[in-house]
């Protein structure tokens, strides 16, 4: 086996380093994993961009790895060599905080993230957390599945938790997150309403599965909503507070606006349609690796797929840029040769 493998690290905010790294042992509860595909995703600026606290450089960004088990640590009962895994942004819980006690190790306040707070994926070779991993099925290739550790199970878990067959559910946004919105909000019995900003998207849209499409270029999106008898959920997919807070009115009585997509910007609320409709604001993480079970299993069962964009590993920059950018339609995956 070779002694290094290839990474791509970021130094500083900003500057991307195509490096060797020493090939090392995984822990006693952790395994390491061959990696074969990574997605780019819009959360890696937290890393590359220097947007989260905390981040210590040199760190490999990337929280959507696939690959095959290489090593598995001495205490790892439940994988072995040669299972397809997968590890998302959710790198495994302290298991002592009280959130974690409390059973909703999701949300575990010293949580290990993936590619922020230990080395991700933009790399041939990771170590990850045995707790953390996800059973990849033999159907999903290894590019389609990285968008769904993340992007997908972000979706995924935001609409099953909060709406119900039959519903009427509009995804905001026809991006990296929404585009896989709409195609669970179909194949969970919902009625699809796809939001974008624009008549580009709307030739997609029915492919996807949404059932009706609104140009919030054109007209008022919240308005157009009240017109088809209101939201019960708004999945906020698109990262502007203004736009995501002009949807408030378009929920209907008990509706709920999760917001999925962070806004660099504040999301200013009316008082007026959140109070005298009983509405609410919520915001969604990822989930657990049992989640990201369910997400991959459900996609398989009812042929959900990201529409992706591959490049090889050295074209992480240009990849993470053309993400950056909007340019890529829809998820860009970075593949190992």
């Amino acid at each position: 086996m070779a002694k290094t493998y290839k990474a791509v690290e970021i130094t500083k905010p900003g500057t991307f380093r195509l490096v060797e790294k020493p090939v090392v042992g995984p822990g006693e509860e952790q395994v390491r994993i061959r990696v074969e595909a990574c997605g780019v995703c819009h959360s890696d600026a937290g890393t590359v961009e220097g947007q989260l606290p905390g981040v210590v450089y040199p760190r490999v960004p990337g929280h959507e790895a696939i690959g095959r088990i290489e090593e598995v640590g001495r205490r790892v009962t439940t994988w072995k060599v040669g299972q397809r895994v997968g590890v998302g942004f959710f790198g495994g819980e302290d298991g002592t905080c009280e959130t974690c006690r409390r059973g909703d190790t999701a949300y575990c306040q010293n949580p290990i993230i993936t590619g922020v707070t230990s080395d991700g994926g933009y790399a041939e070779m990771i170590i990850a957390e045995a707790r953390a991993l996800a059973l990849i099925p033999d159907e999903l290739k290894s590019e389609d599945a990285a968008p769904l550790v993340c992007a997908g199970i972000t979706t995924f878990n935001a609409l099953r938790n909060n709406g119900r067959a039959g519903d009427t559910v509009a995804i905001q946004g026809i991006g990296g997150l929404g585009h896989l919105g709409v195609q669970y909000a179909k194949k969970m019995g919902f009625r699809t309403v796809a939001i974008g900003f624009g008549p580009d998207k709307e030739h997609l849209a029915p492919k996807l599965g949404a059932h009706i499409y609104i140009n919030a270029k054109d007209e008022d999106a919240g308005a157009a909503l009240q017109q088809l008898g209101g939201a019960d959920v708004i999945l906020a997919t698109a990262p502007s507070g203004a736009a995501i807070a002009s949807l408030l009115p378009g929920l209907s009585v008990r509706g709920k606006l999760v917001v999925v997509g962070v806004s660099g910007d504040p999301i200013p609320l009316n008082g007026v349609p959140l109070i005298f409709g009983g509405r609410s604001v919520i915001g969604n993480l990822t989930g657990r690796a049992i989640e990201t079970q369910d997400t991959l299993d459900f996609s398989v069962l009812t042929d959900v797929r990201p529409m992706i964009e591959t490049l090889p590993l050295d074209k992480a920059e240009e990849a993470y840029r053309r993400m950056m950018s909007g340019a890529a339609r829809f998820r860009m995956v970075l593949t190992m040769a």
